[in-house]
């Protein structure tokens, strides 16, 4: 894919339980334990996948952009159907010679919410590394909690079906970090919001949320901004400063967040304009 450095947001922050979080590896094979354990990292302490985090975030996002237009969210299983995939093929056959026409249309034929998150035809901007519990805060204490099959015809407990599952306490903090590379702005203004209902405690994560379980609160620390603005100089000054750890050529996103918010609800209003424009001509 033709690519060239643009931009470059750096967010990090702190995610907390605010009741407890259940995001089960699967039925365990172990002999003594839970039933269903909570994903752990190497060294058994709790983890949540950034694509649990980023998971959540997009369906989050596709919601609200289907309440504007469906063709913004497309449903992610439809992608990857003989209709697209076959569209796919045929503009790689004819643009192959020429990389920078071939991203440019396939870019024109990706919904807006997947030119973010990713297609199987394009790679996503946004990154979200695995969020590992702070460790200072982490003393080995998991909850246990009982569980039981309901049969479907006499709407009571099925027999034998009794269970365990294991849970994260409320009150545990991970660590967040992400990285969002070459957004539009319009784009960047649509992970606001997203980001924001989490801060909010609006998405919850993992299992159990018909119990309550898996509410969470993003607290966003620091966000990192750097645009070339299509000055080779700026980019080499970055880079330079880049490996010495000196951040003076980044921004603070904060003083950009509502420019960014303002630019995706007039891109959201532009592509409402455009669809109505065929209905007003045929009536």
């Amino acid at each position: 894919m033709f690519d060239v450095f643009r931009n470059r947001l750096e967010i990090s922050g702190v995610l907390t339980t605010v009741t407890a979080l259940r995001i089960s590896q699967g039925r365990s094979t172990e002999p003594i334990g839970s039933d269903l354990p909570v994903v752990k990292d190497s060294l058994g302490r709790p983890l949540i996948p950034g694509a649990s985090f980023k998971g959540a975030l997009r369906s989050r996002l596709e919601s609200f952009l289907r309440g504007i237009d469906e063709t913004l969210a497309v449903d992610p299983s439809d992608l990857a159907g003989s209709y697209w995939m076959s569209q796919v093929k045929d503009l790689k056959k004819k643009y192959k010679k020429d990389d920078k026409v071939l991203t440019d249309h396939l870019v024109s034929m990706t919904d807006e919410v997947s030119q973010l998150f990713g297609s199987p035809w394009i790679a996503s901007k946004f990154q979200v590394r695995d969020l590992t519990v702070f460790p200072d805060a982490w003393f080995g204490q998991y909850q246990e909690r009982d569980g039981v099959a309901i049969d479907r015809d006499t709407e009571t407990a099925a027999d034998g079906k009794l269970y365990d599952f294991q849970v994260v306490p409320a009150g545990t903090p991970f660590e967040f970090k992400a990285v969002v590379e070459n957004a539009e702005n319009w784009e960047l203004g649509l992970l606001m919001i997203g980001l924001h209902q989490f801060e909010t405690e609006q998405v919850p994560l993992g299992g159990g949320r018909s119990r309550g379980l898996g509410v969470v609160r993003l607290e966003l620390q620091a966000m990192r901004w750097f645009d070339t603005q299509n000055n080779p100089a700026r980019l080499l000054e970055y880079l330079q400063k880049l490996v010495t750890g000196d951040q003076s050529t980044c921004e603070d996103a904060s003083l950009h967040r509502d420019r960014w918010v303002q630019d995706l609800i007039d891109h959201l209003r532009e592509i409402s304009l455009q669809s109505a424009l065929p209905e007003q001509s045929a009536s």
